[in-house]
């Protein structure tokens, strides 16, 4: 009784996943954390270095500066409300 050798399988070659970008991953934490001007920059910075270098993360960097720039408008609301509360308070009125 003679058995058949195994069958032979070609080993299997998994593509490299790209290099996520990590002023991608900083600029979504800094985001999330309520920076509002630094998650902005470093986050079209990212996205400059991934379209030339072919790296990932492309959605860090573009949910980054979504927050980044959802804390802009709100540092300048509050900014806005804190100068017309003054102005309110020095002379009475907003006239």
């Amino acid at each position: 009784m003679s058995h058949s050798p195994a069958p032979q399988y070609a080993p299997a070659y998994v593509a490299a996943q790209p290099r996520t970008n990590g002023l991608a991953i900083a600029s979504f934490i800094l985001g999330l954390c309520g920076f509002a001007l630094i998650p902005v920059v470093m986050g079209h910075v990212a996205l400059s270095q991934i379209r030339s270098r072919g790296e990932g993360g492309s959605a860090f960097a573009i949910v980054g500066l979504i927050l980044g720039y959802i804390g802009c408008a709100g540092y300048l609301l509050l900014a806005i409300f804190l100068l017309g509360g003054a102005v309110f308070l020095t002379t009475g009125s907003f006239g």
